[in-house]
């Protein structure tokens, strides 16, 4: 049996999972990362020119994760289960992943920082934590099913239950990265996952699910936009006609696909179609203007296949968003490694900044981040 530092968050997953292991006959090393957020709820952002974004009403914190209360039911956990447990101060590293967050925003993206924290946190850091622990394998309560190949491979699959299925957020983890990880509750449903907690007695049997983002506590994005020092840039709603829609008060408040909030009164519902940063422009129109054929994605990352080569074809299912169904598609190789996604039927609010996940079946074959997504009219008048 092998000796494996399971990531402890707090939470009723990883607990099961380290109790799993422990009673296969593993040698468990529990370890929590603690992000140093602290679960304060700051003042609104102001917009530039002195404009002030409207007084927000006292929000109620949202069950997140790593925070101080989540350590202390990591490491009763760990110790009913007698097993080793440290603690490692991560909030440097948290910080840099909050700069990016805030910095999307600001480029007219909407991040995704789940995924980012799973590639360069979770299990980029986990893994440095374990070889500096002269330790081998890692283990987390993600949702996935990992398989190994006859080539010595593996091959990422969805969780048994789709209803947190996680294998979306887990596509820019490296395949070597992968290769060392064990996913004990991959392949169980979540009522099984809390029966087992019960029957084990541990502390978080009955703990909520994490909700909100674990560095935005207060369920608003722009308290860490504040934090961060941003400035909101105004700018104007516009069209596609080019009508003027009337002012706005900063790009950073707004993601494609968004109809609430935007303050503007039409005979129609009204989206946010398109994000201009270097103009300040937020393009809007209908729900039938959302629609699109596809996009480009970059910076790919490949699990159990080897890439296609420039100019050959990949035909798969592509899903946008973490709750979202993976669509028909297929996938292009062009040069430096760029990929042109066109889906067989048009999709709604295709994102930039988001990851753009590839499936073969409940297969996860990698994925990469939308970088500029194609509109139905700007095909059509391509061909």
């Amino acid at each position: 049996m092998a000796t494996v530092l399971v990531a402890m968050s707090g939470g009723v997953d990883s607990s099961v999972a380290a109790a799993l292991l422990k009673n296969a006959g593993h040698s468990v090393v529990g370890v929590f990362m603690r992000n140093g957020v602290k679960p304060a709820v700051p003042a609104p952002v102001r917009a530039a020119e002195g404009d002030a974004c409207a007084p927000a009403a006292p929000r109620r914190l949202k069950q997140g994760c790593c925070g101080i209360d989540d350590a202390r039911d990591a490491r009763l956990v760990a110790a009913s289960l007698a097993v080793p447990f440290q603690v490692f101060d991560l909030e440097h590293e948290f910080g840099s992943l909050i700069d990016y967050f805030a910095r999307e925003y600001s480029l007219g993206r909407t991040p995704n920082p789940c995924a980012v924290c799973n590639r360069d946190l979770k299990f980029g850091r986990l893994l440095q934590l374990a070889d500096e622990l002269g330790i081998e394998r890692v283990a987390t309560g993600h949702y996935v099913q990992l398989e190994r190949t006859a080539g010595g491979r593996v091959a990422l699959r969805r969780g048994r239950d789709a209803q947190k299925d996680q294998s979306y957020v887990l596509f820019p983890v490296a395949e070597r990265a992968l290769a060392r990880c064990e996913f004990p509750v991959g392949h169980l449903p979540k009522s099984e996952v809390r029966a087992l907690a019960r029957e084990l007695g541990l502390r978080t049997q009955d703990k909520p699910d994490s909700q909100e983002i674990c560095f935005v506590p207060s369920g608003d994005y722009r308290d860490v936009l504040r934090s961060r020092g941003a400035v909101l840039r105004p700018g104007r709603f516009i069209d596609r006609r080019g009508k003027d829609w009337g002012p706005h008060e900063g790009i950073e408040l707004f993601t494609i696909g968004q109809r609430r909030g935007l303050g503007l009164a039409a005979g129609e519902p009204l989206y946010v179609l398109e994000i201009r940063p270097e103009t300040g422009e937020v393009v809007i129109g209908t729900r039938e203007e959302l629609g699109s054929a596809g996009f480009l994605l970059r910076d790919a990352n490949w699990i159990g296949i080897d890439p296609p080569r420039e100019g050959e074809e990949l035909v798969c299912a592509v899903q946008i968003r973490s709750r979202g169904s993976a669509a028909a598609a297929r996938v292009r190789a062009t040069a430096n490694s760029v990929f042109e996604v066109s889906f067989e039927e048009e999709q709604l609010a295709v994102t930039p900044g988001q990851g753009a996940v590839l499936y073969d079946g409940d297969r996860c074959l990698g994925g990469g981040w939308i970088e500029l997504r194609r509109t139905v009219a700007a095909t059509a008048s391509a061909l």
